[in-house]
């Protein structure tokens, strides 16, 4: 069915709400990348099994969902209404959860976990509005969450340039780490007389530990599309391609499909919505590259390329894709343009803080009770994310430091956790917590090794810069360092910071800059007395030998 207006449109999202909303209950099974398949299908199975063993199967909502962020709480079936989260699934479990919740109205306590229930509760969930409450394989329960409502609203209500002027008003900022402003960049590429012009979304998040937009692409796939859609809208452009490492298979499989219920419906193709405009995404992965988040490394990939970057200018915004006009943010950025469309700017900058509007999804991993995916206002304090939401620090042990910002992003003491995450500091997303176990010399040496062996090569103060950080610091886990190398470590990372030309060997040496300013003490103890304080290092003598 092709939809031909505005007036379809709301005609359809009214219809999908009444068929949702006359289940009684509604049951979502969490299918994602970080549960097995057999398992998701056998819940899936035993689910629909049981209510129809007492006939009640027309009543209750069955149905795969994406990811709700508690991987390690899986496999996860969630109920409504009442918004029922239980943990460590079993088929026989899910026997019991029909015949005590379903049936009598009693929910399983015993099945609920506490952490849980305050790990969701007090997030704010913009971008991941819709994951976990939908099935993101049916394009008709994202119209059931007002899906695409926003495209036709600036179709047929706005002109590109208003679409622009209000993305500029909710100072949203791009979300893959450079917190480029999203309206000057659309203003840019639209403001360019040259065509065709492009739109890229990215989706190839390389940094370690990082998952966020895969679960998004799995959870709510029509939420970047319908972003991407008023993107190539508002800047001009008629074709779209969106990027996603090859390894993520379920994502890759889910915009698949949501792609081509897009075009089934007339919301990809020619004249959307019986307008003049038109637009289509080709989705396009390959073998993932670390390299590849880098926006002109990207571009040089789709143009059947090695995944290099480029020096600039020229930008992308003015010359990008086969040399034209291009467009490129991260998926996550994208999502959040329907919201700002629908709801308008100022609804969207009451979350955040002055200068960091909106919200941003971390993923919150390492030494946590809780770890998971993690969506809060800009401006959330670092110690909120790790005690108020990720539960603490378990098993008695204390926090050492934090990295917030992905491979590449500073390194926080634990007892500067008052510290609010801005735009500057959010990087990719990423927030790993470190206990008193660690050594701070030997994960630096670790994220260096990171970045030695997903550099590209193609500039000498990376490709060289990293070996010689990495050979120093090797020296002084083993015991072989001295106060020189120290020195050396310093302007080297200066000389990175300045010279190469792309973003990852720029910030590649930010963990180290960060560890010497906050733990440099913990460096001396290595070059001065040989000790690694905890007991991690290969070097002559630990405290634990002592």
């Amino acid at each position: 069915m092709r939809i031909r207006s505005i007036e379809e449109l709301r005609k359809l999202i009214e219809r999908e709400k009444r068929r949702l909303s006359s289940y009684k209950y509604r049951i979502y099974v969490v299918s994602a990348s970080c549960t097995h398949p057999e398992v998701t299908q056998g819940l899936l199975e035993t689910l629909e099994a049981s209510l129809e063993d007492i006939y009640i199967k027309d009543e209750v909502l069955v149905s795969p969902t994406g990811c709700l962020g508690v991987c390690s709480r899986g496999p996860i079936i969630r109920v409504e209404p009442g918004d029922y989260v239980y943990v460590h699934m079993t088929p026989e479990k899910a026997r019991r959860v029909v015949y005590e919740h379903i049936i009598k109205g009693r929910p399983l306590k015993e099945y609920l976990d506490d952490n849980v229930t305050l790990f969701l509760r007090k997030q704010t969930r913009l971008v991941l509005r819709n994951v976990g409450k939908m099935n993101p394989e049916r394009i008709e329960d994202y119209f059931a969450k007002n899906g695409y409502l926003a495209l036709a609203k600036a179709l047929t209500e706005m002109t590109p340039r208003q679409v622009i002027e209000e993305i500029k008003r909710s100072e949203l900022v791009g979300r893959s780490g450079s917190a480029f402003p999203t309206g000057l960049k659309w203003e840019i590429v639209a403001d360019m007389k040259d065509y065709p012009k492009y739109v890229i979304a990215n989706l190839s998040e390389g940094d370690p530990g990082v998952f966020s937009n895969r679960a998004l692409a799995e959870g709510d796939p029509h939420a970047i599309i319908e972003g991407m859609i008023i993107a190539g809208y508002a800047v001009g452009a008629n074709k779209g391609f969106l990027y996603v490492r090859s390894d993520y298979k379920l994502a890759l499989k889910r915009l698949r499909i949501a792609i081509e219920q897009a075009r089934r419906y007339g919301l990809l193709g020619e004249r959307i919505l019986n307008s003049d405009f038109s637009f289509d995404i080709e989705l396009i992965s390959g073998v993932h590259e670390f390299i590849a988040g880098e926006e002109t490394a990207l571009i040089s990939l789709i143009e059947g390329k090695r995944a290099s970057p480029r020096r600039r200018p020229p930008y992308p915004a003015t010359q990008g894709l086969w040399g034209k006009p291009t467009l490129v943010n991260n998926v996550e950025t994208l999502a959040n343009i329907p919201l700002i469309i629908l709801k308008g700017a100022k609804w969207f900058a009451q979350f955040g803080i002055k200068g960091s509007k909106g919200t941003k999804v971390f993923s919150l991993v390492g030494h946590v009770k809780i770890p998971g995916l993690v969506e809060v206002p800009l401006g959330t304090k670092l110690y909120d994310i790790i005690y108020e939401i990720g539960g603490g620090i378990p098993n008695g042990h204390k926090l050492k430091y934090v990295q917030v910002g992905g491979p590449s992003g500073e390194i926080i003491p634990g007892d500067k956790l008052d510290l609010p995450i801005d735009h500057k500091l959010m990087g990719s997303g990423g927030i790993v917590v470190f206990d008193d176990r660690t050594c701070i010399v030997d994960i630096v040496k670790f994220l260096i090794e990171f970045f030695m062996e997903e550099s590209c090569g193609y500039c000498i103060p990376c490709r060289v810069g990293l070996v010689r950080i990495y050979e120093i610091l090797d020296r002084i886990t083993r015991g072989q360092g001295s106060l020189k190398d120290l020195e050396l470590l310093e302007k080297l990372c200066t000389v990175l910071r300045k010279a190469c030309l792309c973003g990852l060997g720029r910030s590649a040496p930010i963990p180290v800059i960060s560890t010497l300013r906050f733990f440099k003490d913990e460096y001396l103890m290595h070059i001065e007395k040989g000790i690694c304080p905890a007991g991690k290092c290969p070097i002559n003598k630990s405290v634990n030998e002592r």
